[in-house]
């Protein structure tokens, strides 16, 4: 008897056969969309079909990211993933990783090839690519005249640094015509002379951003001799302009960002600058206003006013000084003085004679103090106060004073 499987076992057979076979594992599939439904938890399940079959798929909110527009139904679309089995419901499904629309695929292509060969001639490489100025003063921006691009650079620039000029050249940014277009608003914005320059676009398909993969216009950015910032769709959004640009902003918005310094943060360093350069100088000159003063005053001694000055202090303390030990020495001399005359005063012969003493002389004027050196009849000399007398010795009479002991 043949054996007899389940039909979970079946369903996981087929799986496991699904699973083994390598092309199944990563396939490109093409097809217009039908059934669309985007899921509340995020995942979206459709179909692909074609004139003659239809195949359901899913893309797992996982994946979506990958994904730069909303899938609607009737797009053609080629969808990138792979092929398993649902062993629950017992069919097969398209788990779409990446999705396109129809076309895109042989963008994406051309993209490699044309990057493969720009970096080869050397476009791309790192010692080409020109610093962005600080500060600048005319920014150059190729772009649509209208749409979001151009209002968000000029509004962010405008505050940023509102004395920076702003330079639009209106390119076609779109189709045919665009890469042409974007190439003359970059030579015209070059002759004019531009500071720096902003070339892009908003967002949008492959197809919608293809005129920035163009050669032609990745040639004109790298012969620009002014430095260029790509600033094309949104951040997930790579051309090749980006590669070859001095620098990728990854919106425009951000590109203004870059180009512009913004005054504010820059006034408000000045002033944190002006504020710390005040209190240093105030300090420095306090510094020097203190060692001034302490120079000054070493000026007023070294200098020769100074030293005049200083020296005539002395000579008025030396003249007070020699004054005051001329006084003191006239004062003791005088007392000195007084006393002798006081002395001499009392040895005076004068002051003898007042008290009623005389003073006699012999005949030649010698002092006679013994009676032994005179004879009567000798002449001597009496001096009193008021005159002198002539006399003759009559006689003489000799004694010995008793003096108390």
């Amino acid at each position: 008897m043949k054996n007899i499987y389940t039909v979970t076992q079946v369903n996981a057979y087929i799986r496991n056969m699904f699973t083994q076979d390598f092309m199944l594992r990563s396939v490109l599939v093409k097809g217009e969309v039908s059934n669309c439904k985007y899921h509340s938890s995020g995942h979206i399940y459709f179909t692909l079909k074609d004139d003659r079959g239809t195949i359901a798929c899913v893309m797992f909110a996982g994946s979506r990211g990958g994904l730069k527009f909303r899938l609607q139904e009737g797009q053609q679309v080629v969808a990138s993933g792979s092929v398993d089995v649902y062993e629950r419901d017992g069919r097969y499904q398209l788990y779409a990783r990446q999705i396109w629309l129809d076309g895109m695929g042989f963008l994406y292509e051309r993209f490699e090839q044309l990057k493969r060969s720009l970096q080869e001639q050397g476009l791309f490489a790192p010692e080409y690519k020109r610093p962005i100025p600080r500060f600048i003063r005319t920014l150059g921006v190729v772009t649509a005249p209208t749409g979001a691009a151009v209002r968000d650079i000029i509004n962010i620039a405008s505050r940023r640094n509102p004395y920076v000029q702003i330079i639009l050249y209106p390119a076609i940014v779109q189709g045919e015509q665009a890469p042409a277009s974007i190439v003359n608003g970059i030579r015209a914005l070059e002759a004019f002379g531009v500071d720096v320059m902003i070339v892009g676009r908003g967002g949008g398909s492959i197809e919608d951003l293809w005129a920035f993969n163009e050669e032609a216009v990745a040639q004109a950015i790298f012969d620009c001799s002014v430095p260029i910032i790509s600033a094309v769709g949104h951040e997930t959004d790579t051309t090749i302009a980006d590669y070859v640009a001095d620098l990728r902003a990854p919106t425009p918005s951000a590109g203004a960002e870059l180009a512009v310094y913004d005054y504010g943060l820059m006034q408000a360093r000045l002033d944190e600058l002006q504020t710390a350069l005040f209190a240093k100088m105030r300090r420095r000159v306090e510094t020097y206003r203190k060692e001034a003063q302490h120079f000054g005053v070493r000026l007023m001694y070294l200098s020769p006013a100074g030293q005049i000055r200083e020296k005539r202090n002395s000579l008025v303390q030396m003249e007070e000084r020699l004054s005051d030990r001329m006084a003191a020495r006239l004062r003791e001399n005088r007392h000195r003085l007084l006393l002798a005359t006081e002395k001499m005063k009392g040895l005076s012969p004068l002051e003898k004679l007042n008290r009623g003493f005389s003073h006699v002389a012999d005949a030649e004027g010698r002092t006679l103090t013994d009676v032994n050196r005179i004879r009567p009849g000798d002449l001597i000399t009496v001096h009193m106060k008021n005159g002198r007398i002539i006399a003759q010795v009559e006689k003489k009479e000799e004694w010995q004073w008793q003096t108390n002991r």
